[in-house]
């Protein structure tokens, strides 16, 4: 695929639509607004397809940035058959934004037919991250989180590569993905951890007394499938509060997510400009006590 890069990226603004969401600083020197972007959707629906189109994908991503936006989630393996994540931002930002933040993920890999590779050994790890560097553009990258498999074990000798590429300033800050509490911990005793990503929703809260750690130690939690990877849950109580507040079960749910932790770090991904428009959006959107108390009881009536 070319790689035409955009000569006059959009800057975000402070007063825009995603800063509503309020800001988080990011390993204590880097300022994100809360509400952000996922890259997952924009080369495909899902790993197997159908592909998405290229410059509706490039066009999401520059009106992201103008409503604010300055924290998009990506990875190498995001990708569908020619078409890749790291390539569109780097079509459609580059020169980035002084205040964008571009997080990655580096652990496992995908073949050019998609199917998943083992775990990266830390040469491989080494590689992974020289590869982002060079797909999307950058001297270093902002955020780069070791991913786990669900077959994996501790993670202490690969978590130890990427802090010595941050040690070389390749990388400025690390995270863990889809983390266990046990891997979580053994990667803390190697290096600061700022970010985790694991998954987290309404209906899914296996993870919820890493939130609360991650609160207290103002540690961002950046949640993934934030409606369980196939859109906003069709749920009765989430359809009643989105009703009083004028609003759709997708922008109730990333009010939530935003209202359980003061350092939870939405990104709802898209390929479509007015999905965007609506996630953004629901970066204003506060929940009240009644609101949250109903949303609460999910997790235990599966209403």
């Amino acid at each position: 695929m070319a790689t035409t890069e955009n000569t006059s990226a959009p800057r975000s603004s402070g007063t825009a639509p995603a800063a509503a969401a309020g800001p988080h600083l990011l390993g204590g020197d880097r300022p994100v607004h809360r509400m952000g972007f996922g890259a997952m959707r924009l080369p495909a629906a899902g790993w197997d397809g159908p592909p998405h189109d290229p410059d509706r994908g490039i066009a999401v991503l520059r009106r992201a940035v103008e409503l604010g936006v300055n924290h998009i989630d990506t990875a190498a393996f995001y990708f569908y058959e020619d078409i890749a994540a790291n390539d569109l931002i780097r079509r459609a930002l580059h020169p980035y934004p002084d205040d964008l933040v571009i997080a990655t993920k580096v652990g496992p890999g995908r073949l050019p037919d998609g199917s998943w590779l083992d775990p990266a050994d830390p040469a491989e790890l080494r590689a992974a991250v020289h590869r982002n560097l060079r797909e999307l553009g950058r001297d270093h990258l902002d955020l780069v989180y070791l991913r786990f498999l669900r077959t994996d074990g501790p993670g202490g000798d690969r978590f130890a590569t990427l802090a010595a590429l941050r040690d070389e300033g390749l990388i400025r800050h690390l995270g863990v993905s889809n983390a266990t509490p046990g891997q979580f911990a053994e990667a803390q005793e190697i290096a600061p951890v700022v970010a985790v990503q694991n998954r987290f929703s309404p209906l899914t809260r296996d993870h919820g007394e890493l939130v609360e750690l991650c609160a207290a130690r103002n540690i961002a939690y950046v949640p993934y499938f934030p409606f369980g990877g196939a859109g906003a849950p069709d749920l009765a109580v989430l359809e009643r509060v989105a009703d009083r507040h004028g609003a759709t079960p997708a922008q109730v749910t990333l009010a939530w997510l935003l209202a359980v932790s003061p350092t939870m770090l939405a990104i709802p991904g898209t390929s479509s400009p007015d999905h965007l428009e609506e996630n953004v959006a629901a970066a204003a959107l506060r929940l009240g006590a009644e609101d949250l108390a109903e949303l609460d009881g999910l997790r235990d009536t599966g209403e």
